[in-house]
């Protein structure tokens, strides 16, 4: 029986041993662990790939999200509008801030369904924020139009769309900020937890420089309250590392997607994700293959039965199922998603003969 993982973690290790080894010994025999070049190199990097002024290293996206919010003013008793089909952190983000979130449906490329956004805009309305999900960026002109419209901000969740774009802009070049993740299982992955802020504005990029170190400056002083959330020189060294290679990355994850494509498109009993050449407005990174299938939770163990890892997003519940979390809204769509939707595996080791035999077995568990 093959072996199709999922995660392959420990075979990334094995093919770039020696060079994180380096990286290791490198960063460790100068003591430069906390605020140092290695850091200040990949925000530069990462400023110059995006095309977006700014680029500040912090500790995950989380705090990404958190800290870039709190530097726009949103506050306590503000409302933020969120789709629900996102990990928690979104919402968690917003919470922590003093801000409500209000989650709203996802549409059929279960990103957010921007025609809902207007319907869930009160008085109390401050901002959206759009989850740019599985490496695809939403609607932003839509969005951006109501915005306008109701005069609100915008904040970008792009933790999973690190060199997505929409209409040739960048992920996160968008409204306010962006934030984004550099959890292991990201295209653009540290080994331990990682995210950034990104921002045209200069002065959220001050607020944030601040926030993110205890709210001191160069000199010392400590003008703003902050908190602990800094990069690790050892993660940005290792992320300046990968990044070198990262668009050869993006290709290989489209070329991957695109196999899926050609192989499942006409099979019934699953709905796939928008094809890299659905919309020529969205240029998708592929950070997830996420499908709609019939008789979900019975695939998931055909495959596992076949030696084939799949995922389930966050236990298959959607932010607003959470009721323990204050939650009270019904969104039947979003609901439906969730119950769903299952994610192929996607990653740097899978190879073209190992995607065929899971396409191979998709086709076998339908059609017995």
């Amino acid at each position: 029986m093959k072996n199709i993982p999922f995660f392959n973690y420990p075979d990334l290790f094995a093919q770039h041993s020696k060079e994180l080894t380096d990286i290791f010994q490198s960063v460790s025999s100068r003591g430069a662990f906390i605020m140092q070049n290695d850091l200040i190199q990949f925000e530069d990097k990462l400023a110059k790939y995006t095309g977006i002024k700014y680029a500040l290293g912090v500790a995950n996206a989380t705090d990404a999200m958190q800290l870039l919010l709190k530097a726009g003013g949103i506050g306590i008793g503000d409302e933020v509008i969120f789709c629900s089909h996102t990990m928690v952190a979104t919402a968690s983000a917003i919470k922590f801030t003093g801000a409500i979130p209000v989650p709203i449906e996802a549409g059929a490329d279960h990103l957010m369904d921007t025609t809902l956004i207007e319907a869930a805009i009160t008085p109390k309305t401050k901002a959206i924020m759009p989850t740019q999900l599985n490496g695809r960026v939403a609607n932003m002109d839509a969005i951006l139009a109501i915005a306008d419209k109701y005069s609100l901000q915008v904040y970008e969740d792009s933790a999973q769309a690190l060199g997505a774009k929409y209409k040739g802009k960048s992920a996160g070049s968008f409204g306010v900020g962006g934030c984004i993740s550099f959890y292991p299982a990201k295209v653009l992955g540290c080994f331990g937890d990682g995210g950034a802020v990104l921002t045209n504005d200069k002065d959220i990029y001050n607020k944030i420089k601040l926030m993110r170190d205890h709210g001191r400056g160069e000199d010392g002083n400590v003008s703003v309250w902050g908190y602990n959330s800094r990069l690790d020189n050892l993660q940005a060294a290792i992320l300046n590392y990968f990044f070198d290679d990262y668009e050869a990355i993006i290709q290989r994850r489209r070329s991957i997607a695109n196999l899926y494509d050609e192989s499942l498109r006409d099979l019934v009993g699953i709905v796939l994700p928008p094809s890299i050449d659905n919309n020529p407005d969205c240029f998708d990174i592929f950070q997830n293959y996420e499908i709609e299938a019939l008789k979900r939770n019975e695939l998931k163990e055909y495959l596992s039965n076949k030696g084939i890892g799949t995922l389930i997003q966050w236990g298959g519940q959607a932010v607003h199922e959470f009721r323990d979390l204050g939650f009270i809204q019904l969104l039947p769509f979003t609901e439906n998603i969730m119950r769903t939707s299952l994610l192929l595996p996607l990653n740097m080791s899978i190879t073209d003969d190992e995607v065929d035999y899971v396409c191979q077995c998709i086709r076998g568990f339908y059609n017995d």
